[in-house]
């Protein structure tokens, strides 16, 4: 069993945890993340024991104990390596779904490569349309990105409203891996609850994988977690029936003056809202950080997105395998000259749990926060910081962190949460199906 470990300290540390109390965390058990160019193993396990610590230090505090006052924890490796890769466990009916389209993936260029992402049909759309509709299949992007350098393919899919990515053979700039700002006010006082987070209403604005992982653990751990989105574009079911545990899921559009209405109503009765759209987007609706603490200086707003805060690629969409690539992770992991990918999509997965970690960290120092994330800033934290720990144990096998649950979907394989606090006991609902109103507290 390993205790201290660094990468738990650096990330404890960042989130402003009392010195000290990361030694309270131990992992145990074999990894299924291997042991690579770079220390994903040791990143996955920190962030998730992390989100276990500020979990235990919020139950203490509305407990009445002093927030230090937490009893020693253990996470499982096996558990950790299990739930990184929960999108490839996933069985929806006993199918197995679709992680990556035909159209996503490494493409060689004229002078370098080129990494596409086209799982949804918009960003699909926009890739064929940027680059001619000879491109509609795989074998024909193939010869079109050829013809192309990698910069010019990535340039003029992003100018179509695509998504392609110049794989960088240096890493990118360095990225603080959490800002907090306080913004003066206090939150709503919380006294006990049978979970840490229980009681406690999220506002859910986020897609995908680092986002939806952060609020299903916030939900495990109580939290009532209500999901809205605009119903254009859909999500997709496998995603959302991979991470839609512990939440609901809503549909408004807020350019609509009624459903406007009813976000107001939910976004003044919220404790903590979690967003995972681009710098500059929610701030044309209002919803920006500073707006929103302006407005309710209690609330905790906690922010993600791919590329960081500032700098020219800020305002871009990505996803982690193209932070991946454009960032320098891919060539690290590169044979042959051909780009690799990290065995997990750890960008994702860590800094969900250290979203939630933020939350919770928070929401115990009494509310009034703001947090920043990105997937920049994960990466960034991976190839500089994170030590090297001792070798996992041997033996490692998926099944004892897998379950079958019934949901929305019909009956769902997946992967049990990592943190030592339980599971949560059903499935999601389908997307986009449940009342925009929060439960009775």
């Amino acid at each position: 069993m390993t205790v201290f470990d660094g990468g738990t300290r650096q990330a404890w540390g960042a989130l402003g945890g009392a010195e000290g109390s990361a030694g309270r965390v131990a992992y145990r058990g074999a990894s299924g993340l291997g042991e690579g160019p770079l220390p994903v193993r040791e990143l996955a396990r920190a962030t998730v024991g992390v989100c276990a610590l500020a979990a235990a230090e919020l139950a203490a505090v509305r407990a009445g104990r002093p927030a230090d006052a937490v009893e020693p924890l253990v996470v499982d490796e096996g558990a950790v390596a299990t739930a990184f890769v929960s999108e490839r466990h996933l069985r929806v009916r006993g199918r197995a779904p679709v992680n990556f389209a035909p159209l996503s993936g490494f493409w060689r260029a004229a002078d370098g490569w080129v990494r596409t992402h086209a799982n949804y049909p918009h960003h699909r759309d926009a890739l064929v349309r940027a680059l001619g509709p000879a491109s509609a299949t795989p074998g024909a992007l193939r010869d079109a990105v050829a013809g192309r350098t990698a910069a010019e393919v990535q340039e003029a899919v992003y100018a179509a409203g695509g998504l392609a990515v110049a794989v960088a053979d240096g890493y990118g700039d360095p990225q603080p891996l959490v800002e907090v700002r306080e913004s003066g006010g206090a939150g709503r006082e919380l006294g006990p609850g049978a979970l840490p987070a229980a009681g406690v209403r999220v506002l859910d604005l986020t897609r995908v994988i680092a986002g939806p992982v952060a609020t299903r653990t916030l939900g495990l751990l109580g939290a009532d977690v209500l999901r809205i989105d605009p119903a254009r574009p859909a999500e997709s079911d496998d995603a959302y029936a991979d991470t839609g545990f512990g939440k609901r899921s809503a549909l408004l559009d807020l350019a609509d003056a009624g459903d406007r209405a009813v976000f107001e109503g939910l976004l003044a009765g919220a404790d903590v809202v979690v967003t995972g759209y681009r710098p500059g987007a929610l701030e044309r609706y209002g919803l920006g950080a500073d707006e929103l603490l302006e407005r309710r200086p209690g609330l905790v707003v906690a922010q993600l997105c791919a590329w960081g805060w500032s700098g020219p690629w800020a305002s871009r969409r990505g996803f982690d395998s193209l932070v991946q690539a454009g960032y320098g992770l891919a060539a690290a992991y590169g044979e042959g000259g051909v780009p690799g990918v990290l065995p997990a999509q750890a960008l994702d997965h860590g800094t969900g749990y250290l979203v939630a970690a933020g939350v919770l960290r928070a929401l115990a120092c009494g509310g009034g926060r703001s947090l920043r994330f990105s997937l920049a800033g994960t990466a960034s934290w991976l190839v500089r910081d994170v030590p090297r720990a001792a070798p996992a144990g041997a033996g490692y096998a998926a099944g004892p962190w897998l379950r079958e649950t019934d949901s929305g979907y019909g009956v769902l394989r997946h992967a049990v949460s990592p943190l030592p606090f339980g599971d949560w006991g059903r499935g999601p609902s389908r997307w986009g199906t449940d009342r925009a109103q929060w439960l009775p507290r």
